[in-house]
């Protein structure tokens, strides 16, 4: 079965299933309110990321470095607020994970990790092409 599928079919279940447990912890009307706090908070907390993530991308871009961490960094910061704003209290812990600027250099060092490759041989010379001119020819200089 489809990783992708079958994330699809247990994140529900698993939000289900929290929100009941939860719910007859806490009471219905906590359970909502913890809900919303979590996804207004949340939210917030990506805005002050995000803003921070883009103020380091100019500060990059002013140095003439390429702000790839940064625009990485900016795309899951965009991707934790989306799960804040979803319902669940599964969602909002990874979403959480995702903002915090320590967890989401952590995930980074785990998922880079599996996309790295060899360092490919250092090579001394250059690849080209050459033409032979004569001495008459007017293209030598």
């Amino acid at each position: 079965m489809n990783s992708i599928l079958l994330l699809i079919i247990l994140i529900p279940i698993i939000e289900i299933y929290l929100l009941i447990k939860i719910g007859a912890q806490i009471g219905a009307i906590s359970t909502i309110l913890l809900i919303f706090t979590t996804a207004i908070v949340g939210v917030y907390y990506a805005k002050f990321e995000g803003l921070n993530t883009l103020k380091s991308g100019f500060i990059q871009l002013s140095r003439n470095e390429s702000p790839t961490y940064e625009m990485i960094s900016g795309a899951t910061i965009a991707f934790g607020a989306l799960l804040l704003i979803v319902p669940g209290f599964a969602t909002d812990i990874l979403g959480f994970l995702i903002i915090f600027p320590i967890t989401r250099k952590i995930f980074f060092k785990k998922i880079l990790k599996n996309f790295k490759t060899k360092k490919s041989e250092k090579n001394d010379f250059i690849d080209g092409e050459f033409e032979d001119i004569e001495s008459d020819d007017d293209r030598k200089i």
